[in-house]
């Protein structure tokens, strides 16, 4: 049975951060996690999960390497004071012209600067999935269908294997998540945007086939968001990546209504 955890947009104002981290960690969720982005650190929202909690693990997903280098990373885990073993860390490779072979090269690096750190890998493709699980510690998925992410989970489990690993790393996704009268249209919001980002989502998309908006979980009751949660059996851990107003009451009750 997959895992539950929580994920935000970083930035979250921290009046937000630490009440719903340590509801989360009340809650059962393994772990709470965070997106990076150009006006706010993913690793900063973390340090606000930390300030108000004990057990849960922090993630952060993801971190792109040709916006924040290794050096840059492993200077701000230890200015923000997080704990290496409490922390998942994914990287991806953002708008570079070769990613696979930006990742792999940046994975010697990773591991000298930022030992003891569980390092995961953002992977959509095939040729990604098996580099995940062939050299990392953990495979992130984003932007999936139930069956698509079955596809993707057996590139990493044939990487794994090719690399003589006997277990394959653990496999995380983003699930948006949204539940309510006004599921839909916050799902169908946020996925417009990632549809057109860049190359890369838009050929992940083509790939995907489905229709606009329909790319995750928008749900009228708590009941029916965990039902379509529990079809993502392919991930070790599904990752709701909540889709609410960033106020403390709506991001609690999605948590509430999501949880394990």
């Amino acid at each position: 049975m997959s895992k539950r955890a929580f994920g935000v947009a970083a930035g979250l104002d921290p009046e937000v951060a630490g009440p719903l981290a340590r509801r989360c960690e009340e809650l059962g969720y393994a772990s709470i996690w965070s997106n990076d982005h150009p006006k706010a650190k993913g690793l900063e929202t973390l340090a606000e999960f930390a300030r108000e909690t004990d057990r849960i693990e922090l993630g952060v997903a993801v971190i792109a390497l040709d916006r924040r280098p290794p050096a840059e990373i492993a200077a701000d885990i230890e200015r923000l004071g997080l704990d290496p073993a409490r922390l998942w860390l994914g990287v991806g490779a953002g708008f570079s012209k070769k990613p696979l072979s930006a990742m792999r090269e940046a994975l010697p690096e990773l591991r000298e600067r930022l030992p003891g750190v569980r390092l995961v890998l953002a992977a959509m493709g095939p040729k990604m999935c098996a580099l995940g699980g062939a050299e990392f510690d953990g495979v992130f998925f984003n932007w999936m269908t139930p069956e698509f992410a079955t596809g993707a989970r057996s590139q990493v489990e044939l990487g794994a294997g090719e690399a003589g690993r006997e277990v394959p790393p653990p496999v995380f996704g983003y699930v948006r998540c949204a539940v309510g009268e006004d599921a839909a249209a916050r799902l169908a919001k946020e996925e417009s945007f990632y549809r057109d980002l860049h190359e890369g989502y838009r050929r992940h998309f083509e790939r995907l086939g489905e229709p606009e908006g329909t790319v995750g979980v928008a749900a009228p009751t708590p009941t029916a968001a965990q039902r379509e949660l529990d079809a993502y059996e392919a991930l070790d851990t599904i990752v709701v990546r909540g889709l609410a107003s960033a106020r403390i009451e709506p991001m609690t009750a999605l948590a509430e209504a999501t949880a394990p």
